[in-house]
């Protein structure tokens, strides 16, 4: 049986994909790349994205994705940052860089493809190539397909925010002989290939969202390296992905909340003009799902939908599926059995199920990793000799972990990660703020939204519609707040710190949850 890739509107054979990115193992070696260092990719989902992450693999380089929705400011430091030897590239991102594209790495820009001008209504020039810039394909058919060297790969180093509000990139060791298998079974739990092990060529496995996020990352290399049929759309929109499913007979799917939503908005003689018997196994993650939402969808979908919880520090911690949902509603899972996880006190001691603390959890046998340019940070990020998460929750009397909380300030929205201070630095620096208070309030569609309260100058009148323009400037879109407010005055703790519980309090009441 024929094994395919589809990206958007282009299906080719998985071994000549294969062959190009062989091709392209040997071009980057030839361009001085080294086992540790870097590739960065800058690409909406498109063949070459697979074909670079497989060709540094094979070179024994990190890869580095880069949210393409960034300002040239934002992207431009998570580039100079990682070290990129190579920046893979859209023409049209190329033209929104400019000048904030390293002028040591090489640079490979990718023609955008039509069904991304259309799907996003690019202008069709934008997408055009770049005058004096290579191009990908014709690049790597300068080089002769490299053998696997047996080189370990590394995999992803995907950035993630930090304290300071600039992210960090979380590079992680290869795996040791001894954790091979650790890492499977957490992919397995995450990706749910094992029934098809020894058929892998029946798997017909749907991505829909970026796959410059870690888990459909993880997903489009797990299934390659496995034999899988994949189908990646340029943009995930409801009707299609029902569409994708029916027609391609999808057995794996993996979605996050928003998508949950959206697909129930559609009317219900749409949802149910699609046939979606084909579905084995769904997963979704990244973010808390609203119980309603998960138990419509389980009505709709049937007991096919499971469930992670982690971090791209961690990997996946915990896994439940439908049935284990159903008879603990609002539990993101219970602990992977290679996984280590505790609740901890404000003491950092370990507290009794159903005591609400700080959700810390290991993999035992996981690779470890570091934070590029930040060993430090590594080791203030552990407790009890386990990782933080980042969040507030609990377990219950049968081991199963709810979440209650964030432990900082940030913003889960449509599943990406949104640090307040790096929205709260920028709008400091407009004229006429004092002070400034950002934080997440609960979104039908997104799970949250960002929202901002300013206390202006004395004196000054600031318009929504010219700061959330300002603010433009310099942030990505997903990132400008989306609701402004102002005000004289900021609640504040007694040391002068804004009291932001006070200001996010209001419009979590009656939610049922308080992230």
């Amino acid at each position: 049986m024929s094994v395919t890739i589809t990206f958007g509107d282009r299906t080719d054979e998985r071994a000549a994909v294969a062959e190009r990115a062989a091709r392209a193992a040997s071009g980057l070696a030839a361009a001085g790349v080294n086992p540790g260092d870097v590739t960065a990719l800058m690409l909406r989902n498109d063949f070459p994205f697979l074909e670079a992450t497989i060709a540094s693999g094979l070179v024994g380089a990190y890869v580095t994705p880069v949210n393409w929705h960034n300002t040239a400011e934002e992207a431009g430091y998570v580039l100079a940052d990682c070290g990129a030897k190579v920046v893979v590239i859209h023409s049209d991102l190329l033209r929104r860089l400019g000048e904030a594209m390293p002028r040591e790495a090489l640079v490979l820009q990718v023609a955008t493809p039509p069904e991304i001008v259309r799907d996003y209504g690019l202008d069709p020039a934008d997408a055009a190539p770049v005058p004096g810039v290579k191009l990908w394909r014709e690049w790597l058919a300068g080089f002769p397909p490299r053998a696997d060297a047996g080189i370990p790969a590394p995999g992803s180093m995907i950035y993630t925010s930090g304290t300071t509000g600039r992210p960090k990139g979380v590079r992680r060791q290869p795996p040791r002989p001894e954790q091979v298998a650790g890492t499977q079974d957490m992919l397995n739990a995450v990706c749910g290939f094992e029934p098809w092990l020894d058929r892998p060529e029946e798997m017909r496995v749907l991505l829909s969202g970026p796959i410059y996020h870690s888990t459909p990352n993880a997903w489009l290399g797990t299934f390659f390296n496995l034999g899988a049929n994949i189908f990646v759309a340029a943009k995930f929109d409801p009707e299609q992905m029902l569409a994708n499913v029916e027609r391609h007979r999808i057995t794996h799917l993996l979605a996050v909340p928003t998508m949950f939503v959206r697909l129930l908005k559609l009317p219900e003689a749409v949802r149910n003009r699609y046939d979606i018997s084909s579905l084995k196994f769904v997963m979704h993650g990244a973010a808390p799902c609203p119980v309603h939402v998960k138990r419509a969808m389980i009505d709709w979908w049937g007991p096919v939908i499971s469930e992670h919880y982690g971090g791209t520090e961690t990997g996946a911690v915990t896994y439940l599926d439908s049935a284990q949902w159903l008879a603990h509603p609002g539990s993101v899972g219970k602990p992977l059995d290679s996984v280590r996880l505790m609740v901890l006190g404000e003491d950092g001691q370990q507290i009794a199920a159903g005591g609400t603390g700080e959700i810390v959890a290991w993999h035992r046998h996981y690779p470890d990793f570091t934070y590029h340019g930040d060993d430090a940070k590594r080791a203030r990020a552990q407790k009890q000799g386990l990782m933080s998460l980042g969040d507030v929750g609990y377990l219950d009397e049968d081991g199963f972990v709810y979440l209650c909380g964030r432990a900082s300030d940030m913003i889960i929205s449509g599943g990406v990660n949104i640090y307040p201070a790096e929205i709260e630095a920028e709008i400091l620096k407009l004229p006429g703020v004092a002070d400034c208070a950002v934080f997440g309030i609960p979104d039908e569609e997104f799970g949250e939204q960002v929202c901002a309260v300013i206390q202006p100058r004395p004196g000054v009148t600031l318009d929504e519609d010219d700061v959330r323009a300002e603010l433009r400037q310099t942030l990505a879109g997903y990132k400008t707040p989306r609701k402004i407010t102002f005000s004289d005055t900021l609640p504040r703790e007694d040391s002068g710190k804004i009291f932001k519980r006070k200001l996010r309090e209001p419009y979590w009441e009656g939610v049922g949850r308080s992230i």
